[in-house]
């Protein structure tokens, strides 16, 4: 009688057993027990004030339920050309914001909208020309909200606008 040597045992393949992980270009959400950080660093378009180039820097730290509060800071100087003088806006303050992908069902973790509001201290300062008078613009306690969305390349660099209250009606 001929004998055969018994097949082995069939098993299970090694990756099913393993959990998945993420690859480069996956960015899973923070999980509760991590705390994103949002830092954005832009320019202003569409100022409320007349040319120039504003300039912005806000940083949030994620809370529980998709809040992060923070701070932000922007600046903007309008000169008068070939005029003397010009004048200053700093607005600096805390923000905070409600990060949306949830409640809309995003299924990219890359693409991240929010809502959110303002409340700081607007400076408005600076020399006026005859009829260039920006006096109507005070310094004072200031109330804002925005509406952004950020979008990742990879887990650290990304894109993001805002519209909203500042020193400029977007943000990007």
């Amino acid at each position: 009688a001929e004998t055969r040597p018994a097949a082995p045992a069939q098993t299970a393949p090694q990756s099913a057993a393993r959990p998945a992980t993420p690859t480069a270009r996956t960015h899973a959400r923070p999980s509760a027990r991590s705390k994103p950080i949002y830092l954005n660093a832009g320019i202003g378009l569409a100022t409320y004030y007349g040319g120039g180039l504003p300039l912005g820097v806000s940083v949030e730290v994620g809370t529980k339920n998709n809040f992060s509060v923070g701070g932000s800071i922007d600046y903007y100087r309008y000169s008068y050309g070939y005029y003397s003088g010009g004048y200053n806006f700093i607005y600096a303050g805390g923000r905070a914001s409600y990060h949306l992908g949830e409640a809309l069902n995003i299924q990219n973790s890359d693409f991240d909208p929010y809502i959110g509001a303002s409340l700081g201290f607007r400076y408005a300062g600076g020399s006026s020309y005859n009829y260039y008078d920006y006096g109507g613009y005070n310094s004072g306690i200031f109330v804002g909200l925005h509406l952004g969305a950020r979008y990742m390349f990879s887990p650290k660099v990304g894109a993001f606008t805002e519209l909203g209250y500042g020193v400029s009606a977007v943000k990007l």
